[in-house]
């Protein structure tokens, strides 16, 4: 990772230019000292990675699991935990019971499992996505999960390890892949490696020095006071420079990482990759790497090619750690852009600088999404708006990346921040028009399989529209514009921002564009030009 500005030697005096303040890249700014100087970037790479083809040419759909759907004939809910509540009706929004402290008293399950998800892969199939992401399966207190129990065993409310190979072999079958989550900077405080309560009967590190797990964890003032995510008392913090723990996810035979991928599992989601150090990343890539034809994820909410935590650079994209990262920013110049938040030459100031700053093959196939399960829901961040929801759908499926579908998108589902973004899929209230919309993109974006090969450069228009186009040499394969006004707008030359793209992709999308109309609430597409 490199930075640089310019340095002009004048005759009297000295100027510096670097890029604007935010770190955009482009047309930059002349400064008066070095030290007010921000530098422009250039990401170098040990080397090219290289992605699986069901991953590049995928369509993702994320899944939590328990709002999903229940696959048992007569709906009962396996396992229900104790301390523990079931909603009345399907219906029922999501809600946390919690102390005066806000810690949650009862966690609450809506009973959907891993036959439910199988149950549902000829729906997912004719929607058209190829890809399942599923939040963490393994045992746990939680309904989310993300507070791992035993790494080595699916939750009882789920299913068990037979429901999973079901799930694992019809996916196979049909042709689609899945992605586990794999969550290792913390644990559950009541699991097997901590067993704070003793539930249960292996000697957890919260119970005496001779754990074989209490090397595992920082304590402070043992056995009370201990590392822990965000201060969070609930998920204890792992040590990931402790060998042992390394050994236990993916450094030895039968690891975590190398029992579950055996097992039929195509990629990992890193859950907090920013807690987790680039070395540690790295021997998962290399146990990953041991099976052909696998993908590894991490969750980054910034740009992932600079990322600085905890006071250190992160490499995360430069080869042989992550091969994508989850696309938040993608997510925010989109909702951004659809509610009139961010003026269309900003959108493309900030898109170019994500395009220059990633490696290409990390900007061509990031796991871009519009929300997940830590997301307030996209229709509700428009609000609820659902001409503005179909555009979102039609962005996030036209751009380059791999796009991933939040569960129940499609269905119109509204919520706010979790609990309220993790309700119960509407099955008997879906809603057929968007359903139709969003399986059109789908349908249109895997007969495409070459868009993320082709170039690809955004532009705008004036103070009114945003396009971008995918081209081949030096012919224009695709051109998408968005008029994101409430007026109808005829396109001159003298509105066309065509900086980034060559001579000849620039001449074609003049002819193309000026003197038509762009409509308002319409993603207008072409290709298939003359």
């Amino acid at each position: 990772m490199y930075f640089y500005y310019f340095e002009v030697q004048l005759a009297h005096e000295v100027v510096y230019y670097g890029c604007r303040d935010g770190g955009y890249g482009g047309t930059g700014v002349q400064y008066a000292r070095r030290e007010q100087v921000q530098m422009y970037q250039l990401t170098t790479l040990a080397a090219k990675e290289s992605l699986p083809q069901w991953y590049r040419e995928g369509v993702a759909y994320q899944i939590f699991i328990d709002r999903f759907y229940n696959g048992n004939s007569d709906g009962h809910v396996n396992a229900p935990k104790a301390n523990s509540f079931l909603y009345g009706r399907l219906s029922d929004r999501p809600l946390y019971i919690r102390d005066a402290q806000q810690a949650i008293l009862r966690w609450d399950f809506y009973g959907g499992n891993l036959r439910g998800v199988t149950a549902k892969v000829p729906y997912l199939k004719q929607l058209g996505v190829t890809i399942i992401y599923l939040t963490p399966i393994f045992q746990a207190d939680s309904n989310h999960r993300y507070d791992t129990g035993d790494y080595y065993q699916i939750d009882p409310v789920l299913g068990d390890l037979s429901d999973f190979d079901q799930l694992v072999t019809t996916l196979h079958q049909a042709g689609m892949r899945l992605i586990l989550d794999g969550v290792f900077n913390h644990v559950g405080v009541e699991s097997r490696y901590f067993n704070r309560s003793g539930h249960y009967e292996s000697l957890g590190a919260a119970q005496a020095r001779t754990s074989p797990y209490y090397s595992w964890f920082t304590f402070i003032n043992y056995p009370t006071e201990y590392d822990s995510w965000w201060g969070i008392n609930d998920l204890p913090t792992v040590d990931k420079q402790n060998q042992s723990y390394r050994d236990f996810i993916y450094a030895k035979p039968g690891s975590v990482i190398d029992y579950w991928t055996a097992r039929g599992v195509d990629g990992w989601r890193l859950d907090v990759a920013d807690e987790l150090p680039d070395d540690f990343i790295a021997g998962i890539r290399q146990a990953l790497d041991r099976y052909p034809d696998k993908v590894l994820i991490g969750e980054v909410w910034e740009d992932a090619s600079h990322k600085l935590a905890y006071g250190q650079r992160r490499h995360y994209l430069e080869g042989g750690r992550l091969q994508a990262v989850m696309n938040y920013p993608l997510r925010r110049l989109i909702i951004h852009v659809l509610t009139g938040t961010l003026a269309p030459s900003d959108w493309w100031r900030e898109l170019m600088t994500l395009k220059e700053n990633y490696p290409a093959t990390a900007f061509n196939y990031n796991f871009n999404n519009i929300g997940s399960h830590d997301t307030p829901r996209i229709l509700t961040m428009l609000q609820n708006d659902q001409a503005r929801l179909s555009l979102a759908m039609g962005l996030l499926l036209t751009l380059p990346g791999v796009p991933c579908l939040y569960y129940g998108n499609e269905a119109k589902m509204t919520g706010g921040k979790d609990p309220d973004n993790r309700a119960f899929y509407p099955w008997n209230q879906v809603d057929q028009p968007l359903q139709q919309v969003v399986q059109q993109w789908v349908q249109w974006r895997r007969a495409h399989p070459m868009l993320n090969t082709w170039t690809f450069a955004p532009f705008y228009m004036a103070d009114y529209g945003i396009g971008y186009v995918y081209w081949e040499i030096d012919q224009l394969k695709v051109l998408v514009t968005l008029n994101v006004t409430d007026m109808v707008r005829v396109v001159t030359a003298n509105d066309l921002q065509l900086a980034c793209l060559p001579t000849t992709i620039a001449a074609q999308v003049r002819s193309q564009l000026v003197g038509h109309s762009l409509k308002v609430n319409q993603l207008q597409l072409s290709e298939n030009f003359t």
